[in-house]
């Protein structure tokens, strides 16, 4: 389970080339003159093969950090194409691509999991491919080159497989560190990797909402340092392995019982809330690991806004949802049983993302802009959201206190 995201600039790069003619002789004369036509490239030998190892360096300008790319392509005995890319900077994790063709010198390919694509033309000696990289809808200019024995990168091992904690344990936080965020620092993120669990600028309610399932709107009688005062919070539990949704849960309630001296009764209350549920058309989604132990949901950009979802539950997205991207609960009325992987992109208005502690961006007016979200979830995913009137459980608040020290 992983929701993070980061506020990162919209830009797009516009290089001006052109030549400046100084008045005067020879340098006027220069300049008035026709240009001779430039040779083509030469397409590369079509004996240079595709499937091979290849690597580049990515500069990521938002971060001023360079990482480096290997992608591994394989032909099959039916020529169709496949790869595997790793950012070897970042984790010994490969990820699988979707599609990949190589046609007249140009590589194209869409990454699984997470939205990336690259399209590139080979060099005339098949040595490298010159292109670009997509990182969500930020363009970034890669050089791949083919690897050779003595140039090729080491790809670091892949991190040990996970060994889920036993299915009936209870477990809590053996040690847990809670400290005021940094003050004016941007985004928010709640992230469990193995059994590490980590909050970054979170709020009491945006603990109380994640880990008991409800949108910030259905608690009540909360102080209003609840709403305003910002934690950063890691934790190690006192079972060994990754805990379940549940168990993760059962913590972080338990967390909040010990350090926060949180009470509170349950109601039932009408309120405005969205209702989800699947379009006469189907859902357009596939399905996912059901055996996963925890769901994966989170941004690759925010303007438009990027979602990867993977393994899944419906009940996880409509929760996601409520509390993250809209502002007022989701109910889940799908039926759809099990676990789901969807990409979902929209252009979100200034009523969305405030759970994100982020302020939207104007709609971009460009013709390829993606649709609102209503209409993306049905389009996209085969699903429905409409707003209407529902009874949802509050929480009252009947006692809260600021965090004990660690």
């Amino acid at each position: 389970m992983e929701v993070v995201a980061e506020r990162k600039p919209n830009y797009r790069r516009r290089v001006l080339l052109g030549i400046v003619c100084l008045g005067g002789g020879l340098l006027t004369s220069l300049c008035s003159a026709q240009a001779p036509a430039a040779n083509p490239a030469p397409a590369p030998d079509a004996t240079h093969k595709i499937d091979d190892t290849w690597q580049g360096t990515l500069h990521i300008p938002e971060a001023n950090r360079d990482l480096r790319i290997v992608l591994k392509i394989t032909k099959g005995n039916d020529g169709v194409l496949k790869g595997i890319w790793y950012s070897i900077d970042q984790s010994g994790q490969g990820i699988q691509t979707a599609t990949m063709s190589f046609q007249d010198g140009v590589l194209k390919y869409t990454s699984q999991i997470i939205e990336r694509t690259y399209e590139g033309k080979m060099s005339a000696d098949g040595r490298s491919i010159s292109g670009t990289w997509m990182e969500g809808d930020k363009p970034v200019s890669m050089l791949y080159e083919r690897a050779t024995p003595a140039t090729e990168w080491t790809i670091p091992p892949p991190p040990p497989p996970v060994v889920p904690m036993v299915a009936d344990a209870n477990p809590s936080f053996e040690v847990a560190t809670i400290k005021p965020s940094e003050p004016d620092k941007p985004g928010k993120g709640i992230t469990v990797r193995g059994t590490r669990f980590m909050t970054r600028n979170t709020t009491l309610n945006d603990l109380i909402a994640f880990f008991y399932g409800v949108q910030q709107k259905q608690i009540v009688g909360a102080p209003s340092w609840v709403e305003t005062d910002k934690w950063d919070i890691e934790g190690q539990p006192d079972v060994p392995g990754t805990p379940n949704k549940k168990q993760m849960e059962t913590m972080v309630q338990k967390l909040l019982a010990d350090r926060f001296q949180l009470k509170f009764h349950k109601e039932s209350k009408e309120l405005s809330a969205y209702v989800l549920t699947e379009s006469k058309t189907g859902n357009k989604m596939t399905a996912g690991d059901q055996k996963a132990q925890l769901p994966g949901l989170g941004f690759s950009s925010i303007s438009p806004v990027s979602l990867t979802v993977v393994n899944a539950t419906m009940g996880d997205f409509a929760q996601f949802l409520q509390q993250l991207v809209l502002d007022r609960p989701v109910v889940d009325q799908t039926a759809l049983e099990g676990k789901w992987n969807f990409r979902l992109k929209w252009t979100a208005d200034e009523s969305q993302m405030s759970g994100m502690g982020m302020k939207v961006p104007p709609p971009s007016d460009a013709a390829d802009a993606p649709p609102p979200l209503f209409t993306a979830i049905q389009e996209q995913i085969g699903l429905k959201l409409d707003s209407g009137k529902a009874q949802v459980p509050v929480l009252v608040i009947d006692k809260v206190e600021k965090p004990s020290a660690n």
